[in-house]
């Protein structure tokens, strides 16, 4: 799965409640440059932004709410109403999510691990298609998902519809080249996080080594 790039990018995922948020800021403080996917998302839609403009236009100005903030349950009720309409909203957000992520992974240093912290990636069409130089997945046992949902104030019967319409701890692990088990306590996680980014430094290595070889090659 690696790739001749300097940069070593790496796939982050994990259902609602599995750590996931944790394991990312344990990641970074190791030194990985973190992109949030959700957080671009979030970012290509701000009021004035192109995208939201194209979004008003196709979907009308009920999507706005009263500040002229996206109202994204507004947006949703309408783009969700069929197949058609969900391609045409990711048409128009898809490119500019795609603009801002190529953006930081070119401006991250040459020898970045740069991990892309997305929750639906098991989810996603090709996945494995990204170039990901690994692909890391927390899991946790639901019940402890469960109980920490419920620490946030998220209500059980939210947590399992949310948890239903994400991918199964399986559909997760057929994508995986890691698996972070986080159901013990945080000194457990903080060595299980220890011998992941030794191994990211090693493949960050060696795809820095395909990559100055690929450059040799080059006409």
């Amino acid at each position: 799965m690696l790739y001749a790039h300097p940069v070593l990018l790496i796939g982050l995922t994990g259902g609602i409640g599995s750590g996931k948020s944790t394991v990312a800021a344990l990641l970074e403080a190791r030194g990985a440059l973190i992109v949030d996917a959700d957080a671009i998302a979030r970012e290509v839609v701000e009021p004035g932004s192109p995208t939201l403009a194209l979004l008003v236009e196709r979907f009308g100005p009920e999507i706005l709410g009263p500040d002229g903030a996206l109202n994204r349950s507004a947006l949703a009720n309408i783009a969700f109403a069929s197949s058609e309409l969900r391609k045409e909203l990711e048409s128009i957000t898809h490119p500019a999510i795609g603009e801002v992520f190529f953006k930081r992974l070119a401006e991250a240093p040459a020898d970045a691990v740069v991990v892309h912290d997305v929750p639906l990636l098991a989810e996603s069409a090709g996945a494995l298609a990204r170039g990901y130089g690994a692909i890391v997945v927390v899991e946790a046992p639901k019940e402890l998902r469960l109980l920490r949902l419920d620490g946030r104030g998220v209500p059980r019967a939210d947590a399992e519809a949310r948890m239903a319409a994400q991918a199964t701890d399986e559909e997760r692990r057929e994508i995986a080249t890691h698996v972070i088990d986080n159901q013990g306590d945080h000194d457990t996680l903080e060595y299980l996080i220890d011998g992941l980014w030794n191994d990211l430094l090693i493949l960050r290595d060696e795809n820095a080594a395909l990559a100055a070889q690929a450059e040799e090659l080059a006409p």
